[in-house]
């Protein structure tokens, strides 16, 4: 089925830097949360001697200012090599993570792991999902955590051939984190986003990843994703890609790359982030984003009125309704 496209373009408000990091050269994948106190920040932590690492930072606000704090420490996940693309919704007084194994290989896991102290500890509780080969999923990463319509879901990229991964969707069965997960397959694959490289082009690069949800104040879902643009030089390919939907379920509408990058002429890259309602209801954009090939990753921030999403899901339904009742599609195998 094909995705329409939102003839209603987004106004974006740009923000700049969300922060300036100190202690790591790159700092990618963030996923801000507000524990009702105050704001957390977590990502990854690049270019340290050692590796990567769970970056954590908090502030009061969610326009900062931002203090980086210690990386937090983790427990029972020492399977895991290095701690990246972290994926945090707050409960009360407890943060939940959810953690990849791997990104870039067949097989592995995400786990599941609970903060009872805002973040400087948390310990692993249980698997959360597994790779299944046989469901197409033969790797599984980038997770992230969404409570929608009172479900609690786990949106994930997911790939049986690795580079080639497109996102996926699981809702948990007792209404818990701790889950156990259902699988609902597949909600936004390579075909149904126009602006994304194809499988099969000489200069492709990487497949859709790091989806995450938002509720909607008016009702619907956003999907914030990572797309990659054809036809461009690396290190100006990556794109954060949104697209939103009546149901969290789908059918998506794509907004496209609706957020450029911030140098001379749109030079560089965005990629990874997350969508939050911030106390000003605005839709807050926070996202990585780099002036090119080899150059450090930043996080950065941008809004949006929720109006504006509303208008463009308001404007693309009679051809979402055109389509299949449901967003989950059965990707072919065979190949």
């Amino acid at each position: 089925m094909t995705t329409p496209v939102a003839p209603v373009p987004l106004t974006v408000t740009y923000h700049g830097l969300l922060y300036t990091p100190r202690r790591y050269p790159d700092v990618k994948d963030p996923s801000p949360v507000f524990d009702g106190t105050r704001w957390h920040l977590f990502g990854t932590g690049c270019g340290l001697p050692s590796g990567a690492e769970i970056l954590h930072a908090t502030a009061p606000a969610l326009s900062g200012p931002w203090r980086e704090e210690p990386p937090p420490v983790l427990f029972g996940v020492d399977h895991i090599r290095f701690a990246c693309a972290p994926g945090v919704i707050v409960e009360g007084t407890r943060l939940h993570l959810f953690l990849q194994q791997e990104f870039d290989v067949l097989g592995g896991a995400i786990e599941h792991l609970v903060s009872n102290d805002g973040g400087v500890t948390f310990l692993r509780h249980r698997t959360a999902l597994r790779s299944d080969a046989t469901r197409g999923e033969a790797g599984v990463y980038d997770a992230d955590a969404a409570e929608v319509g009172g479900g609690r879901y786990l949106t994930y990229a997911a790939m049986s051939v690795v580079g080639q991964p497109d996102l996926y969707l699981a809702r948990s069965r007792n209404g818990s984190w701790d889950g156990p997960w259902t699988r609902l397959g597949c909600i936004l694959d390579h075909a149904r986003v126009p602006c994304h490289n194809q499988l099969g082009t000489a200069d492709y690069e990487w497949g859709l990843e790091g989806p995450q949800l938002l509720e909607l104040p008016g009702g619907g879902v956003l999907l914030t994703a990572v797309c990659f643009l054809p036809d461009r030089p690396p290190g100006h390919r990556q794109r954060l890609l949104l697209a939103v939907a009546e149901e969290v379920t789908g059918p998506y509408v794509v907004l496209g790359a609706a957020v450029e990058p911030s140098g001379p002429q749109h030079a560089g890259e965005n990629g990874h982030g997350t969508a939050v309602v911030g106390h000003d209801g605005l839709i807050h954009l926070v996202y990585q984003e780099r002036a090119g090939d080899g150059l450090p990753w930043r996080i950065l921030r941008a809004t949006v009125e929720p109006a504006a999403v509303q208008e463009a899901l308001r404007a693309a339904q009679p051809a979402s309704r055109t389509d299949a009742p449901t967003g989950l599609v059965e990707l072919d195998r065979s190949a």
